[in-house]
């Protein structure tokens, strides 16, 4: 699995005109999963997420975890993020896992992080969303499980 972190002063998805996520602040995740992808996977990705010190403590210093600071978290499924732009110019999108197996591990991540008391905001799987945020730093980092 692999995530792109964003943290975020505030954010939202909307499909098809009608707010289905919102957050104030937190993060928000685009999650991609690949073919060998697990509960495992969405398990690591879960607990280095909800721990990683990205938030500043009274210092100013990236010390503090989303739990910490007691923030939300919006989940958006990306299956883009296992396209393969190496050769020619559409995206080769071999490596993202088949829509039922990923719909599964993306519900499973989302109910991880829940079962950790963050409080979490989904978009809307195999939809096309609108997502708005402010990215605050910024501050935008990729974790993938592969590489634990």
């Amino acid at each position: 699995m692999k995530a792109v972190i964003q943290k975020a002063k505030q954010a939202s998805v909307a499909v098809e005109g009608e707010t289905v996520g919102e957050i104030d602040k937190g993060l928000v995740i685009l999650l991609g999963v690949t073919h060998e992808d697990t509960e495992e996977d969405a398990n690591y990705l879960v607990n280095k997420i909800i721990n990683l010190r990205i938030f500043e403590d009274d210092a100013g210093k990236m010390n503090l975890s989303l739990k910490d600071v007691a923030g939300s978290l919006l989940s958006i499924s990306q299956f883009t993020l296992y396209g393969d732009c190496r050769k020619g110019r559409r995206p080769n999108f071999m490596a993202a896992a088949k829509p039922e197996p990923a719909k599964t591990l993306y519900e499973t991540f989302n109910r991880l992080v829940s079962e950790q008391g963050v409080h979490v905001e989904t978009g809307q799987f195999g939809e096309m969303m609108d997502v708005n945020l402010t990215n605050d730093g910024p501050v935008t980092l990729i974790i993938d499980s592969s590489d634990r």
